[in-house]
C-alpha cells in the first residue's frame, strides 16, 4: 500500500476535512452501471498457474513537464518509509480499445526512484475509472456507456519487470552498502579529531525515539536580524567543515536553538 501525496489532502487540516466530507457524501453514480464479473473465458491466453503482477499498457497524451505542481506531503510505503516527490501533474489517462475506451483526467505523482515500472495506477485512478482488477485473470474491467470495457495484462512484460526489480534492488543495496562504508570512514575520522582513542564501546550517543512516531516538521521561526546573522555565520562554518549538508526535502525539520554563552555571546 502506498499512501500520502496530495490525493488525501496536502495538510493535516485538509485530510481531516476530506474525511469528514466523505462520511457525509453518498455517491449514486454507480447505481445504473453494468455488472462487472470474471469467468473462465477471461483466462484465455493466461499461463496458469502464476503469481504475476498485473502490468498493462495505457495511453497518456498532451503532457507538459512545466505544469508540475509542488506537493508537501510525502508518499509512505507499507513499511512506513517516506519518499518525497518532485511534484504532481494532471494528464489524460486512456484505457480500453475502440468504442469501449475510457479517458479520465488523472493526477500523477513524480518520484525520483529506480523502478522497472513507469507508472503505478493507484486507488484514486482506479476508483475514478470505476475499474475492477483481477490479477488472477490478468485483466482490468470498467464500465463504458452502459457496457464493460477491458484491458488485458501483458504477461511477458510482467515477468520482465519482476526480474528487473531484483536487479534494481541489488544495485541499490550495493550503493547503500558502499555509502555505509564511506560514512563509517567519515565517522572514524571524526572520532580521531574530537575523541582520539575513545572507542564507541566506551562512549556512544543515542536518540531514544518512540517507535511509530511520525516525523515533525516545524514552521520556520523568525529570529530577527541580529540572531539571523549569528545563525548564518554558524551554519556557514558547519557547511565549510563538512559537519552538515543541505537537504532539499527533509522528512523532519527543526528550528535552530540559540543558547547564550557565559560571556554573553
Amino acid at each position: 500500500m502506498i499512501s500520502g501525496g496530495s490525493t488525501d489532502g496536502d495538510s493535516n487540516q485538509a485530510r481531516k476535512a476530506r474525511s469528514r466530507r466523505e462520511c457525509l457524501e453518498v455517491d449514486g453514480r454507480g447505481m445504473n452501471e453494468p455488472v462487472i464479473s470474471f469467468g473462465p473465458e477471461d483466462l484465455r491466453g493466461v499461463s496458469l498457474p502464476h503469481n504475476d503482477a498485473l502490468v498493462i499498457q495505457a495511453r497518456m497524451t498532451n503532457y507538459d513537464i512545466l505544469r508540475l505542481e509542488a506537493v508537501e506531503t510525502a508518499l509512505f510505503g507499507f513499511a512506513g518509509h517516506a519518499v518525497y516527490h518532485e511534484g504532481e501533474i494532471t494528464l489524460p489517462l486512456t484505457l480500453g480499445t475502440g468504442d469501449l475506451r475510457k479517458t479520465v483526467m488523472t493526477i500523477f505523482t513524480l518520484v525520483d526512484a529506480p523502478s522497472s515500472y513507469n507508472i503505478i495506477l493507484g486507488r484514486p485512478a482506479m476508483n475514478e475509472m470505476r475499474a475492477v482488477a483481477s490479477t488472477y485473470h490478468q485483466k482490468i474491467k470498467f464500465p463504458v456507456r452502459g457496457q464493460v470495457g477491458e484491458v488485458k495484462g501483458d504477461h511477458p512484460s510482467s515477468r520482465k519487470c519482476y526480474g528487473e526489480t531484483f536487479r534494481v534492488d541489488q544495485k541499490k543495496a550495493r550503493r547503500e552498502d558502499k555509502g555505509k562504508v564511506v560514512n563509517r570512514v567519515e565517522e572514524v575520522v571524526e572520532e580521531r579529531k574530537e575523541l582520539p582513542g575513545i572507542s564507541p564501546r566506551v562512549a556512544e550517543h543515542k536518540l531514544n525515539i518512540l517507535q511509530g512516531s511520525r516525523p515533525v516538521k516545524q514552521k520556520k521561526r523568525d529570529f530577527g536580524p541580529e540572531k539571523d546573522k549569528v545563525i548564518d555565520e554558524q551554519v556557514g562554518e558547519l557547511l565549510r567543515t563538512g559537519h552538515i549538508r543541505e537537504v532539499q526535502f527533509p522528512t523532519w525539520l527543526s528550528n535552530v536553538v540559540l543558547v547564550p554563552k557565559a560571556t554573553g555571546k
